[in-house]
């Protein structure tokens, strides 16, 4: 009988120790998600004050943006390169997020994240890769995407096709 009631009170130790641990990871993701959600929400708050120093603080180094025309891919210089003059006007571009989903690598130094847009361009999509870098998250990727809904596609690639057939030249070359 003793050894029923040990086993038992062993097994419920262990049910409550793995759901104490369950909680704490959940707990933890949580905290993670919203200190990303903080840096993305900094993002788009500092180019709408065009806070040039403050934005480009939340990159790290070695980053890299991606924007929604097909030549905009540049590293943190040239990308500071490129808005410079749009913040020195005193407001560089105003994006609100409408929806996010953000999603963690297993050992918790890597972030992704993927969101919906409200901008001056209409809705538009947000996404990419954040490391934990000395215990603070910073952008390594960031893609800015234009959404297209269906129903206007085929009008959307007929407006792009000039534009466009002369970049597939020239990156054949």
């Amino acid at each position: 009988m003793n050894k029923i009631c040990s086993l038992f009170l062993l097994s419920l130790f262990f049910l409550f120790a793995n759901s104490a641990l369950a909680q704490k990871k959940g707990f933890y993701e949580n905290v993670q998600k919203k200190n990303v959600g903080i840096v993305l929400d900094q993002l788009n708050d500092y180019a709408a004050k065009a806070d040039f120093k403050n934005y480009f603080a939340l990159f790290a180094e070695e980053s890299t943006f991606i924007g929604t025309d097909a030549a905009e891919i540049w590293n943190k210089k040239e990308f500071m390169d490129y808005a410079k003059p749009h913040f020195d006007k005193g407001k560089a571009w105003t994006f609100t997020s409408l929806k996010r989903n953000i999603y963690f690598s297993a050992d918790g130094k890597y972030a992704w994240f993927d969101e919906l847009l409200n901008t001056q361009m209409k809705i538009c999509r947000g996404s990419g890769v954040l490391e934990k870098i000395s215990n603070n998250w910073k952008i390594k990727q960031y893609v800015l995407s234009m959404t297209v809904p269906n129903e206007v596609v085929d009008e959307v690639v007929k407006a792009k096709s000039p534009i466009e057939n002369a970049l597939i030249s020239e990156l054949k070359k």
